[in-house]
């Protein structure tokens, strides 16, 4: 069962997620539980303002003591690496994860396509590799699992653009800025140039578009009990990415996020129409 410390780290880290996992089978929403609160509390030592560098290398230096044998005292990485071992995460996945939340120290800009995507393995394709293999997904599923995770953290680099320059980081690579004349993704040039700065953010959405409709392709992989919460997980981003689309200007405005009704209909609306099917 879930400590209170996970419960609260990943109501408070993500709506949508926490609300669509309340839909898995206990055992794996146990799982789930445990895996959310690793990364959200990883996440949140750098995402501070200021942030917490002391606390994120004594939280990597105790997961990597607990990995070799070593209780850390920290409830929450105790449990994830119980959870990797009897999991079978490949170590490689959380090495890569911690870069990424490191990089959150040291990196503000992103130049390249390239660079934002070695970036989003790392923070978020890892974490579906990992939910892929809580889920007992075959091998081959796992590149959708990836597409996934990178479709939602994109999706998130859009959402969150305001509050992400706030801490100095912009994740929407420089190259897309130029290919749409724009010096900078403030809202003062926003208003200055909003026809380039309303088809950037159509292009960006693009890029969502085509990873999101990747992962459906997995779809297929997962058992109908575990689609229900992960499919509505995903059409939320879609949601999100809607709202967005209508009017760009919006996130300016504040965090464009499903409210918990919408994401409870949507589950129930899931648990209803998707067919049950031999696994």
């Amino acid at each position: 069962m879930p400590s209170r410390s996970q419960i609260s780290i990943f109501k408070q880290g993500s709506r949508t997620y926490f609300y669509s996992s309340l839909f898995f089978p206990k055992a794996v929403k146990d799982d789930v539980f445990t895996l959310y609160a690793f990364v959200r509390l990883a996440d949140n030592f750098v995402d501070t303002i200021p942030q917490d560098r002391t606390g994120f290398y004594v939280f990597k230096e105790s997961y990597f003591n607990a990995r070799k044998g070593l209780a850390s005292g920290n409830e929450i990485i105790d449990a994830f690496v119980s959870l990797a071992k009897r999991r079978q995460f490949e170590p490689a996945w959380v090495d890569a994860f911690l870069r990424a939340m490191e990089l959150d120290l040291t990196k503000k800009i992103y130049a390249t396509m390239e660079e934002t995507e070695q970036y989003m393995y790392g923070s978020a394709e890892v974490v579906g590799l990992m939910m892929a293999a809580i889920l007992g997904l075959p091998e081959a599923a796992r590149p959708f699992a990836r597409s996934l995770g990178r479709a939602m953290q994109y999706i998130n680099f859009i959402r969150d653009l305001k509050e992400d320059q706030a801490l100095g980081r912009r994740y929407l690579p420089t190259v897309e800025l130029e290919k749409y004349k724009l010096d900078s993704l403030e809202e003062k040039e926003a208003h200055r140039k909003p026809e380039r700065f309303t088809a950037f953010i159509a292009g960006q959405l693009a890029y969502y578009r085509k990873w999101q409709a990747e992962a459906q392709r997995g779809y297929r992989f997962i058992p109908r009990r575990y689609l229900v919460p992960v499919k509505t997980a995903a059409e939320m981003y879609g949601w999100t990415a809607d709202r967005i689309d209508q009017t760009p200007f919006v996130i300016f405005r504040g965090v464009v996020k499903p409210a918990k009704s919408t994401i409870l209909a949507r589950i129930i609306a899931n648990a209803l129409s998707l067919p049950w099917r031999s696994q």
